[in-house]
């Protein structure tokens, strides 16, 4: 079995068939239809169901894709190790993250990687919600994630670090007046009309249950795409709940923003899987971890 030969099995689940995987690829297709079949016969099984044009994974295929991925981490992080000992740390690291987790603190870590180890490339991944961020890393996908979850997040072989508690924020039209000394209560929502991203998010939850205990509470507009709440907030379309991480860039913007009283907090995690890692990946765990250190310390 050779590298190559997973790198194109993982290429073609991720594109969806032969056809788009060898486009990706820079390779002809006969060549990748070549390559997997080598693979199949070294396996003594069919990876792929032939339906038409069309490849479907085989129950085999389905088992061999996330250890598949897994050993190509397992590859990379043998040779960024032996690179690691004469040029120091470089390569790539794949970071599965949340909007708010990306701006705060994955940026952060970024910009000290860049100063440190200039050698190595983040690549970050968007994800929905912290179910996502997991089972991109699970599958392999990505090394490590970050993201916000009022629960530990939990899987098999899955390490969770608490960073910190997210502040959700009130995010409000340029000109809105509301609550005392830049603070809102729950009650000062009512009758406000608000911009949201949809089920399965942590700020849809919080919203829904400041939505089920203060009432009143109306939906301008519901949103697939959480970029796209601040630009309607400044539209004047409805408020917006933000975790802080979205802080500076809503007020450089021009809106209005507002601290809960009491504080709306929501847990955020780093998570990774457990066993070797690149040294890519151990420095972006090791950098986020030191952030989230020194910031604690920054507060007490």
């Amino acid at each position: 079995m050779e590298r190559r030969q997973l790198e194109y099995f993982v290429a073609i689940v991720e594109h969806g068939g032969f056809t788009h995987a060898a486009r990706a690829l820079r390779v002809a297709q006969p060549s990748l239809s070549r390559a997997i079949g080598k693979l199949e016969r070294e396996l003594g099984v069919a990876l792929f169901h032939r339906v038409g044009r069309n490849a479907v994974l085989s129950n085999a295929g389905e088992f061999m894709a996330d250890r598949a991925r897994q050993v190509l981490r397992d590859l990379d992080a043998l040779r960024a190790a032996a690179q690691a000992v004469g040029a120091g740390v470089v390569g790539r690291v794949d970071v599965a993250a949340t909007s708010s987790s990306t701006l705060e603190p994955v940026i952060s870590t970024i910009a000290e990687l860049r100063e440190h180890h200039p050698g190595l490339t983040v690549g970050t991944w968007s994800a929905l919600s912290a179910a996502e961020v997991v089972a991109m890393v699970l599958r392999g996908r990505c090394e490590a994630g970050v993201c916000g979850s009022a629960e530990r997040p939990a899987g098999r072989g899955l390490v969770a670090h608490h960073l910190r508690d997210e502040q959700f924020l009130l995010v409000a039209p340029p000109g809105t007046k509301i609550g005392t000394d830049g603070t809102v209560t729950p009650e000062d929502l009512r009758g406000m009309s608000f911009v949201i991203t949809q089920p399965a998010t942590a700020v849809r939850a919080r919203f829904d249950r400041l939505a089920a205990t203060v009432g009143d509470l109306r939906i301008a507009a519901e949103v697939g795409d959480r970029s796209v709440v601040l630009p309607m907030v400044l539209r004047g379309i409805g408020a917006g709940l933000m975790p802080d991480g979205w802080h500076d860039l809503a007020c450089r913007a021009g809106a209005e923003v507002y601290r809960f009283d009491p504080p709306e907090k929501l847990p955020q995690w780093l998570v990774h899987r457990g066993g070797p890692l690149t040294a890519a990946a151990q420095a972006f765990i090791d950098t986020t971890l030191s952030h989230a250190a020194r910031a604690r310390e920054a507060v007490q």
